[in-house]
């Protein structure tokens, strides 16, 4: 039977709680998908489409009227509808017209009330959906043997997709034979530096694509993707917050006092008092009205809009005006490192740098990773480093390039060939330090001292990055050349925001404790709390688990995380992990 013919199988072959995807040998992949490498045909693939979905975060759609009533359905708006009710039926008798004053009265404070809830919550929900409109990518798809340009939302498991430099990965996807990727991940993993993914590997949606081009065949779209089921994390962690418990406390106790002055009015005006009927209901009503507190529900959320309006000044959306109580109560706050506390984005910090060769200053040691670094298509580290400089265009003054080698996954390193302003020929190289101390003529004398430092740097959280450069007598590209010299090893560093420090500081002088959640290793969690002045009492995420505790192993989970300052290695679905003290996940463990 032809591949693109196979018969479509159903959704619950495509389980991954019961079929490793994410792990299986790519032949089984592509038979349990019952597809191949020339991809689907368009009835299969249409088929599959409605089974599965599209392929896109699903979006709650709302009964605008039944959300907007849903603001009047508490225990203070029902006391109050039932004194309008009382007001406008009840109190009709004894030659006088309906009590329409105190019904139309209550009922606009109600109206008023929810509208202000519904448009503030309205606003801050279209807000949120403009901004994931944006995590809809295009994407190149394999359909009936022939590349197309599709949007990502027709993508289902068994689709073969391309993947080249810049795109935005549509899908969680197995890559298939080719050169090795670096993929962005940070809002997934926490990782500042792009990770080098091989064929066979796992690639998840909304990573970005930093080098190279690679097909692959989509395991998982949608809900069912990694991006998915952390957003359904998310969606589904709700919380009866401190705001929602005071009103219904007070609603509980209005209705009850209520109850209790409505049972005495009704015995001491009839069995006793032997009072007429509109009188009774009268009292009543004046019971129920001056019972409650009836103007509270409207000021408070004229108070929450107007704290909802400054925090959108700021930049922050309100999608709840309830979480901006929340938020002055909290004493715990739990922050992301990557992005949030940090700038996302490597430096170098030059005061650690270390030179190993004595005709170089740090300065020429940074200016040779320049070098080798390219000023065009660069990656993190070629910014990084391309940064130290106080003009870009240093890195090729007085010289001409004649090559450059880019990094890949075998070699770890970049180099260029270059002619100086005398005619000299010379290479420079940078990259991991392991290769590029095997280059150099005497790499078993310095080989101790370089392994010291990089345990120096790796202790405070810092990635070494080598640097060394060589004489080419031959004056020719291909040429061995003369000796490597090892020049030196340069500390990167993802470096806090200007007001990270500030901002925690603030929040520990008002009694918030801050947490820090990453997933990036231990060592750098705890140099950017040292950093930040946020403690460095941080644990792995298996230390929550009961796996590898060592010496908190007599500690009780609860205390060890109200006692940290942070987690490292933390993978998303953490957050509910944390409530629950449930299963995580660490990539990197």
């Amino acid at each position: 039977m032809d591949e693109l013919e196979k018969p479509l199988v159903g959704p619950e072959s495509f389980n991954r709680d019961s079929i490793d995807l994410e792990n299986a040998p790519l032949e089984e992949v592509f038979d349990l998908l019952k597809t191949s490498p020339r991809g689907l045909s368009s009835t299969d693939a249409d088929a599959r489409l409605q089974l599965f979905g599209p392929n896109k975060l699903e979006e709650k759609r709302e009964n605008k009227f039944l959300k907007f009533l849903s603001f009047m359905w508490n225990p203070l708006s029902w006391v109050m509808e039932a004194a309008a009710i009382m007001a406008l039926v009840l109190a009709n008798g004894g030659g006088q017209g309906p009590d329409w004053q105190d019904f139309v009265g209550i009922i606009c404070l109600l109206i008023i009330n929810s509208t202000i809830s519904f448009i503030e919550e309205n606003n801050a929900g279209n807000a949120a959906s403009a901004l994931m409109t944006r995590l809809a990518p295009k994407t190149r798809v394999l359909r009936d043997g022939n590349w197309q340009g599709q949007d990502a939302a027709i993508l289902v498991p068994g689709d073969v997709i391309s993947i080249k430099f810049g795109d935005i990965i549509p899908a969680d996807a197995r890559l298939l034979e080719g050169d090795p990727l670096k993929v962005d991940q940070p809002a997934l993993t926490g990782e500042s530096l792009p990770v080098t993914k091989r064929p066979g590997d796992v690639v998840f949606s909304s990573s970005t694509c930093e080098n190279g081009e690679i097909e692959a065949v989509v395991i998982a779209t949608g809900i069912n993707s990694f991006l998915g089921k952390a957003a359904y994390l998310v969606d589904t962690t709700e919380s009866i917050g401190h705001f929602q418990k005071v009103l219904t406390a007070i609603g509980n106790f209005c209705i009850c006092s209520i109850a209790v002055g409505m049972i005495l009015e009704i015995i001491v005006m009839y069995p006793v008092q032997h009072r007429s009927y509109r009188d009774g209901i009268n009292n009543l009503l004046v019971l129920l009205i001056g019972g409650i507190p009836i103007a509270m529900p409207t000021v408070l959320s004229v108070t929450l809009a107007i704290g909802s309006y400054r925090l959108s000044l700021q930049g922050a959306i309100t999608k709840r005006m309830t979480a901006i109580e929340k938020l002055a109560g909290m004493d715990v706050l739990c922050t992301d490192k990557t992005g949030t506390l940090t700038l996302n984005r490597l430096t170098v910090d030059k005061n650690l740098i270390e030179v190993f060769s004595r005709e170089m200053d740090k300065d020429t040691v940074i200016l040779l990773a320049a070098r080798a670094s390219r000023l065009e298509n660069q990656d993190a580290i070629d910014t990084a480093v391309i940064n130290m400089l106080a003009d870009p265009k240093e890195a090729r003054d007085n010289i001409t390039e004649i090559h450059f080698l880019p990094f890949n996954p075998v070699d770890k390193r970049t180099a260029i060939t270059y002619i100086d302003s005398e005619g000299n020929w010379f290479r420079a190289s940078k990259g991991a330090p392991e290769q590029i101390l095997n280059l150099c003529y005497n790499k078993h004398e310095i080989a101790d001292r370089v392994h010291v430092v990089i345990d120096k740097f790796a202790e405070r959280g810092l990635r070494s990055l080598a640097v060394a450069y060589q004489v080419v007598p031959e004056k020719v590209k291909e040429s061995p050349g003369g000796p490597w010299i090892f020049c030196g090893l340069l500390p990167l560093f993802d470096p806090p925001r200007h007001d990270s420090a500030e901002t925690i500081r603030r929040a520990l002088n008002l009694g918030v404790c801050v947490k820090m959640i990453t997933g990036d290793q231990l060592a750098i969690a705890k140099e950017t709390g040292r950093r930040l002045g946020m403690g460095t009492n941080m644990y792995p995420s298996s230390s929550i688990l009961g796996r590898d505790k060592d010496e908190n192993e007599a500690i009780p989970v609860g205390e060890l995380i109200e006692k940290a300052d942070g987690f490292a290695s933390v993978f998303p679905g953490i957050a509910k992990s944390f409530m629950y003290s449930q299963s995580m996940f660490n990539p990197y463990a």
